[in-house]
């Protein structure tokens, strides 16, 4: 577009060098020319005439006249009036001025640009003898408009003229100067404080120009960076068919987020809002940029209250002492033989020169101290202070060249913009937050904004896993220690005094203790078998099977089992173990066996010395049941090999009462409840005869 552009300008500098040169809007001669370009006349600012408002402020708009232009015309005559009148900038030299309506058009813009940076212009001091002299502008003051005013630097950048503009996006050019920060940084501070109340879920409307798509270009990207998501980006322009606006609210009406983002300027938003509210679309929570937001006369057209409780970003509050008595003064506006003046009257009145059908008539002397209207609205005065400041900077600029044999610098310090806000928030969010102890899951083929929410899993709480020693509640919204299980002396199967608790012990103790009740029962069992057995005359067997000799053999059976189990906790002992494998939401706390052959070693010796016991059984079979003890242990000698603790505990305590109550129980009950049969007569006698029976 802007090659275009400057092919259009070249065809535009020979004819201006012609000498069919336009003329200024407004205009005065100086000493040092200043130029501007501002949006005198609306053409096309509502769209193909199809739309119909009937505020006064669309009256101006339909009278082609844009009152808010005519104000920054004003500050700018301001400013020169006051420093024309200062003895401190520039003394003994005046400032001139001219200034060129845009109406809007690009074409129209870069025409004025060019104008004012024409070395020449034509004068005529008579018919016969006409002149030229030069017409050049020391700096242009450029629109608010970024299209028009990119297309003004782009143009006259080459040319070293300094631009100084309202507008926000970045310069090409280092002649071109702003006085508001870029488009760039209120992008970034729309999107954090859309982010500040919560907002993740919303839509976007743009103006389809460089100030729309730049802008919003800028928002989306913070916004992705800040975890918001836009349902929609959709832009249009003022001159749009009206087919493409009505497409807009049928995707504002059918969407789902509550916000929208609107980077646009006033005359588009003005539009838009007509459309919503044509169309009973409201309920809305509107964040607007400095572009609509601003602008009192769009709040004015807003009669469905559409953009109630709006927000956005604001120019610094600024006050500039004696500029609103200034502007209660229109006659500095007036140029010999402007007729612009005529049609800008005619609407400030709302009066006509030249009255029909019973019209008001201007008399040329109205008062606006009675009026109140768009330009009347001072609401826009840090918008005036940014024209102030721009010609004060292009004056300072001047004043020190002049006194300088060097360029010279000039800094301008900008406040950071300020935020407007109203009372309540609303919500606007594709999917609600996920409550305690649930997690996201994105929904297919959406953004990542919307999402379901499902219960955690067991051991997560809130999309976060927890540490192997922890678990989740049942409610999933807190870790808590598992639950250790282990056996202790309060436990049933842990209150016997023969089951001790102790790892390193355990193993030791039970291989310890078994083995000296199984060599006792074994001692006893082959002294009775011999002495059965040895019925031969003259035979000193039994003399190996005395008492000395049966102590000896359950110290040699037990000592063997020491040993085993002294090598066992000298190369590897026993561990306590916190199996956290076997159940997610408790500790098993085991004792782990370290050393394996140790443990088998322990093991096989009972289970030799079992082995040992079931043979003595078998073969005293046929011995009296007061000698025959051996088979009385035989079933706890065939289920002591088990693994687990509690059939361990279960194996050891059915030996143990095993033992008790078939070899120990009886004798106890003799020797306390029938004394009387505790006697070797009574004894060998039974026995005796039981032999003799089975003889």
């Amino acid at each position: 577009i802007l090659i275009f552009i400057c092919c259009i300008v070249v065809l535009f500098i020979f004819h201006f060098q012609i000498g069919n040169v336009e003329e200024p809007q407004i205009f005065k001669d100086g000493d040092v020319m200043l130029g501007g370009i501002l949006v005198l006349q609306v053409t096309n600012c509502i769209g193909h005439g199809q739309v119909n408002f009937n505020s006064a402020f669309c009256l101006l708009l339909k009278n082609s006249l844009n009152l808010m232009d005519f104000q920054l015309a004003q500050a700018m005559l301001f400013a020169i009036a006051e420093i024309n009148n200062s003895s401190d900038i520039l003394p003994g030299l005046s400032l001139g001025y001219k200034m060129y309506d845009a109406c809007g058009s690009i074409a129209r813009a870069v025409s004025g640009a060019l104008a004012l940076a024409n070395g020449n212009e034509a004068t005529f001091v008579s018919s016969e003898t006409p002149c030229t002299k030069s017409a050049q502008v020391q700096a242009i003051l450029g629109e608010n408009s970024s299209s028009l005013c990119m297309a003004i630097a782009t143009v006259i950048g080459p040319f070293h003229l300094p631009l100084v503009s309202l507008s926000h996006d970045k310069a090409k050019y280092p002649s071109f100067f702003r006085t508001i920060s870029s488009d760039f940084y209120q992008s970034r501070a729309l999107a954090q404080l859309v982010r500040h109340f919560g907002w993740t879920w919303v839509g976007a409307i743009r103006t389809n120009d460089d100030y729309g798509n730049n802008g919003m270009a800028a928002f989306t990207e913070t916004a992705n960076q800040l975890g918001i998501c836009l349902e929609y980006s959709v832009s249009f322009f003022r001159t749009d068919p009206e087919e493409k606006i009505l497409n807009i609210v049928n995707v504002i009406k059918h969407s789902s987020a509550k916000v929208i983002v609107a980077f646009m300027s006033y005359m588009d938003m003005n539009v838009i809002i007509h459309k919503l509210s044509y169309h009973n679309v409201s309920g809305y929570q509107w964040v607007g940029s400095e572009g609509w937001i601003l602008h009192a006369p769009t709040a004015a057209l807003d009669e469905h209250h559409i953009l109630d409780g709006a927000i956005g970003l604001s120019i610094p509050e600024a006050h500039v002492r004696g500029i609103e008595e200034f502007m209660m003064d229109v006659k500095p506006l007036n140029s010999s033989g402007n007729q612009l003046f005529t049609k800008f009257w005619e609407a400030l009145f709302s009066c006509e020169f030249n009255s029909k059908n019973n019209q008001k008539r201007c008399t040329g002397t109205e008062d606006l101290s009675d009026v109140k209207n768009s330009f009347t609205d001072m609401s826009l005065m840090p918008i005036f202070n940014n024209v102030y400041k721009g010609v004060y900077a292009v004056a300072h600029a001047l004043h020190k060249i002049l006194k300088c044999n060097k360029t010279c610098d000039t800094n301008v310090t900008l406040d950071p913009s300020m935020v407007r806000m109203v009372s309540s928030v609303p919500a606007s969010i594709c999917s609600k937050p996920c409550l305690p102890g649930t997690r996201k899951v994105l929904q297919k083929g959406k953004p990542v904004c919307c999402y379901d929410c499902t219960p955690c899993a067991e051991g997560e709480i809130s999309n976060t896993t927890v540490p192997s020693r922890f678990w989740s509640n049942a409610q999933r919204v807190a870790c808590v220690k598992k639950e250790t299980e282990f056996l202790s002396y309060e436990e049933i199967l842990g209150k016997t005094p023969i089951v001790r608790w102790s790892c390193m012990l355990r193993h030791i103790a039970f291989g310890i203790t078994f083995v000296l009740c199984i060599s006792c029962v074994l001692g006893k069992t082959i002294v009775v078998l011999m002495a059965f057995r040895a019925t031969l005359p003259g035979s000193n067997v039994m003399k190996w099977f005395g008492p000395l000799q049966q102590r000896l053999s359950v110290i040699a059976f037990t000592l063997i089992q020491v040993l085993i189990c002294v090598l066992w906790l000298t190369i590897s002992p026993p561990f306590p173990f916190k199996n956290m494998e076997l159940f997610t939401y408790k500790i098993i706390m085991e004792c782990a066996m370290g050393s394996a052959i140790g443990f088998w070693a322990v093991l096989g010796y009972i289970g030799l010395l079992a082995v040992l016991c079931f043979v003595l059984a078998f073969l005293a079979r046929k011995l009296p049941d007061n000698f025959n003890e051996a088979k009385f242990i035989t079933f706890s000698m065939l289920i002591f090999c088990a693994f687990s603790v509690a059939v361990e505990i279960f194996a050891i305590l059915a030996s143990s009462y095993g033992l008790l109550l078939c070899i120990f129980v009886p004798k106890c009950y003799v020797i306390l409840f029938k004394p009387e049969k505790n006697t070797k007569k009574n004894i060998m006698g039974k026995s005796r005869a039981t032999l003799k029976t089975n003889k």
